[in-house]
């Protein structure tokens, strides 16, 4: 944690100290606006990184982690980069986690994690079975990174407005019916949780092209590639925990796993070692970043 943050504890709270930290990182986690998340941040109340970790920290168990964004006709990387590093870290911790994802990631991933495949299918008839689902899963904590969220007239749309319905399966029942807290994570709008901003975003002359998810989540998580928010996580659990939890994470080999399964750029739409059309030193750096703003850099 950076001196001057420590240096304030005298005059303030440890939850104050945290969420000063908080602020840091996400400022951090926006600073390129690459789809207009530094616009986003206004309609949150700051602090959100800090009590969305403090979500997962007090949530042990089984948490589902649902991710795979549909683009053509294969999954892009931003989204299970993020979600592969929670997994890791919260294994590590001691947790349960379980990815939940449509094919062909599920494919893709089910030999190595411990997956849940969701199903293309009528909607309606869905929700029953998610119910089953759920009470068969019993997850503490339920997390969306860079899943499509269900738009007002009841579709899925990507970045460009186009209908990806019929090759997007639901991940939306998953947090609306979990009797458990549930975090969503997003870059654009259009992913599962930006319901809890859909108004506000709806109405800003920066988000006029993107048709915003109206699924809520119990904490919303912003930043300007959906697998950096996982890094704000990490930073925090990596506190609490006592040990550098971020320093591990490599996030040019999880690319390359997946590249190997067949992933795209989301953007370019092209089997390369991208995120979001930023080359892979762009992670390591907000990594690198969250790291000297924890002082984490102090520990090696």
């Amino acid at each position: 944690m950076t001196m001057d943050i420590v240096n304030s504890a005298a005059s303030g709270s440890l939850e104050q100290i945290d969420i000063e930290l908080s602020q840091r990182i996400e400022d951090i986690l926006v600073a390129k606006n690459l789809r207009g998340m530094k616009h986003a941040q206004q309609f949150l109340t700051s602090g959100y990184y800090y009590r969305a970790a403090k979500i997962v920290d007090e949530n042990k168990g089984t948490v589902l982690i649902g991710t795979g964004f549909p683009v053509t006709d294969t999954f892009e990387t931003d989204g299970p980069v993020g979600a592969i590093c929670l997994y890791n870290t919260l294994e590590q911790c001691g947790y349960n986690p379980v990815l939940v994802c449509g094919d062909p990631l599920f494919s893709a991933l089910k030999d190595d994690y411990r997956c849940h495949q969701l199903m293309l299918g009528d909607a309606k008839s869905s929700v029953v079975e998610v119910v089953d689902i759920l009470s068969d899963l019993k997850p503490d904590l339920v997390i969306s990174i860079e899943r499509p969220g269900r738009t007002v007239d009841g579709s899925y749309r990507n970045m460009r407005g186009e209908d990806i319905s019929a090759r997007c399966a639901c991940f939306d029942d998953y947090i609306e019916l979990a009797q458990c807290p549930t975090i969503g994570i997003g870059d654009g709008g259009n992913e599962i949780g930006m319901g809890n901003i859909a108004e506000q975003l709806a109405n800003s002359e920066h988000f006029v092209s993107i048709k915003p998810s109206v699924t809520r989540c119990g904490e919303l998580l912003i930043a300007d590639v959906s697998n950096w928010a996982a890094y704000g996580l990490i930073a925090f659990l990596s506190l609490w925990q006592r040990q550098d939890l971020l320093k591990t994470i490599k996030p040019l080999d999880i690319l390359q796993y997946l590249s190997d399964k067949g992933s795209v750029d989301g953007v370019t739409r092209l089997n390369t070692l991208t995120e979001d059309s930023l080359e892979v030193s762009a992670g390591e750096d907000v990594i690198a970043q969250i790291r000297k703003v924890c002082q984490f850099n102090l520990w090696d």
